[in-house]
């Protein structure tokens, strides 16, 4: 299920490839930017439910720890790694939140609270998804999640897919996806 791609999928509807157009990441973002609000969010919902639903099905068909999240190990694995695209797939932020709502979903609530001030503060969607998947890893792990090495690996991942966007970021180069708007104004 995680190797549904739902970007490329909403995209194309539109006329337009994600792959070609914008960063050429088929994810939410690179939607959003391509093809209108409408299908981005699109995009971000149906990357969420991809890591939801594998993720809920196993809690309830095979309950066990290590099931469960190898389960949403999966799917977030097949989001990024979809073999119908080369495995070429999207950076795995919307789909690490869906596991990470079935997993852990306080640190998930945290981790979206982290994202959401990242990015009202900045206006970067990148560093917004680093510091958030990076806040529910560590929250699992102080709270004892059984699913926070699972977390940890996503989040590695993460930060690895998002690689080019550092060094944007270092460089002072990285598009802004948002203006910021928690921001004092002078």
């Amino acid at each position: 299920m995680g190797s549904i791609p739902t970007g490329l999928l909403l995209a194309r509807s539109a006329g337009i490839d994600p792959r070609r157009a914008g960063s050429g990441n088929i994810g939410a973002t690179n939607v959003l930017r391509t093809a209108g609000r409408r299908l981005g969010l699109l995009t971000l919902l149906g990357d969420v439910a991809k890591g939801v639903l594998p993720t809920l099905l196993a809690a309830r068909l095979a309950p066990g720890e290590t099931t469960i999240a190898l389960t949403g190990l999966a799917a977030f694995l097949g989001h990024l790694f979809p073999p119908w695209l080369g495995f070429r797939g999207g950076k795995g932020v919307a789909t690490a939140l869906g596991v990470s709502l079935v997993l852990a979903p306080q640190s998930a609530l945290l981790g979206a609270l982290a994202f959401f001030f990242v990015v009202g503060t900045t206006g970067y969607v990148s560093l917004a998804s680093l510091a958030g998947c990076t806040v529910v890893t560590v929250a699992m792990l102080a709270a004892h999640a059984f699913a926070w090495p699972a977390a940890a690996v996503m989040t590695v991942l993460v930060i690895i897919r998002h690689v080019d966007n550092i060094q944007r970021l270092v460089r002072g180069i990285e598009p802004r996806t948002t203006r910021p708007f928690l921001r004092q104004r002078p």
